[in-house]
């Protein structure tokens, strides 16, 4: 428990300094290299473009990254007065059906899904939305950090990835060339963050696509770890649930839960 306590606070430092290195190199580093191309318009330039789709992107998954945060599972611990034995129990969500007691958050949720470390909340009926479009965004930001890095990178060392086996072999390669003193220590800095780039790119895309298909089925991780049955439901009535009738809105923009159900229960 004292590891995974440790954990909910070194994963979200982690995602923020990620985030905070990525934005100095888009900023002050890729874009400003592409204002050094004559052959490009000044209103249409790459650089503009690139640069109003990366503060786009990381917009979106900063704003739902912190809606997650302020979203988090209301503690029905509270409402339903449950006190220090329940909790010490370990169990107080078998009182209260449909509902999972986290020991890190220390409360009682409904719907609950699961704990994600890189927020530091559990994820449940309240956020899960601004969760998936968090995902989604931190993935298509680094898939687009990952390009324009490789388009620097090109260009800084006379490179082509025409052939995809060069970007496979470009790490080793630029270790060798690193400890020979024929690389600098930022080129290779911008190389290490590429790879890092890619691997936080496709796991964020791999879990919007799996919490995606567990929305459709209408399943939480949590049901599916514990073998619990759900009942039955059309999947548009699933998908409803979550993104409300309002879907568009909050993929363009963050906001908060529009229309979905769990916004017409509390009003109720």
């Amino acid at each position: 428990m004292l590891v995974l306590r440790l954990l909910n606070v070194v994963a979200p430092a982690y995602f923020l300094c990620i985030s905070l290195v990525t934005f100095v190199l888009q900023i002050f580093v890729f874009i400003p290299s592409m204002f050094r191309d004559p052959s490009t318009t000044p209103l249409f330039s790459p650089a503009l473009l690139h640069g109003a789709l990366f503060l786009f992107l990381s917009a979106n998954a900063l704003g739902n990254y912190v809606l997650v945060i302020q979203n988090s599972p209301e503690d029905l611990g509270k409402d339903f007065n449950l006190g220090k034995g329940a909790l010490a129990s370990r169990s107080p969500g078998s009182a209260l059906p449909g509902t999972h007691f986290c020991r890190l958050c220390s409360r009682v949720t409904q719907r609950h899904d699961h704990h994600c470390f890189f927020t530091g909340n559990c994820i449940g009926s309240r956020n899960m939305r601004n969760f998936i479009m968090f995902c989604l965004y931190t993935s298509l930001a680094c898939l687009e950090s990952l390009v324009a890095g490789m388009a620097y990178i090109s260009a800084t060392l006379s490179m082509s990835f025409a052939d995809p086996l060069a970007f496979l072999t470009l790490l080793p390669h630029s270790i060798s060339q690193f400890f020979s003193g024929a690389l600098l220590s930022s080129e290779m800095f911008v190389i290490l963050m590429l790879y890092l780039w890619l691997g936080i790119g496709l796991a964020c895309a791999g879990f919007c696509c799996h919490q995606l298909l567990l929305i459709v089925r209408g399943q939480t991780r949590y049901q599916v770890r514990k073998g619990m049955l759900v009942r039955a439901r059309p999947w548009r009535d699933n998908l409803q649930e979550v993104f409300g009738k309002k879907w568009l809105l909050g993929l363009l923009i963050p906001v908060q839960n529009v229309e979905s159900s769990y916004c017409r229960q509390k009003e109720k």
